[in-house]
């Protein structure tokens, strides 16, 4: 595979393969810290004001990728493979997508 999912400490590593892959899950599981960030962003353009609403929400994400990682390493492996081969193209990946989906179902 081209691109890795985690380093060698086991941290995540948030390429667009890695995201894309990863999207329905962080959008369920980070919506709170995702809405409370662009809310202060719509309130405040000063980018400063919301740095801490911004690294909640990276918190999070980094933190889903992470759990993902552990509970659902091949299937996920495989997954981000193939968007990475096919530059983020869901269409190609519908098998990889589903295989996934199945190891680490949306909650």
């Amino acid at each position: 595979m081209a691109t890795k999912v985690v380093d060698a400490a086991g941290e995540p590593i948030p390429t667009s393969s890695v995201l894309m892959s990863a999207a329905k899950h962080i959008e369920i599981k980070c919506m709170s810290e995702n809405v409370e960030f662009l809310k202060c962003k719509k309130k405040d353009p000063n980018p400063e004001k919301c740095l801490d609403k911004g690294r909640q929400a990276t918190r999070c994400a980094l933190g889903v990728l992470k759990d993902l990682y552990q509970r659902c390493k091949d299937p996920m492996e495989a997954y981000v493979g193939c968007m990475y081969y096919h530059t983020n193209e869901f269409d190609l990946c519908r098998k990889e997508q589903q295989a996934f989906e199945n190891a680490c179902p949306l909650d």
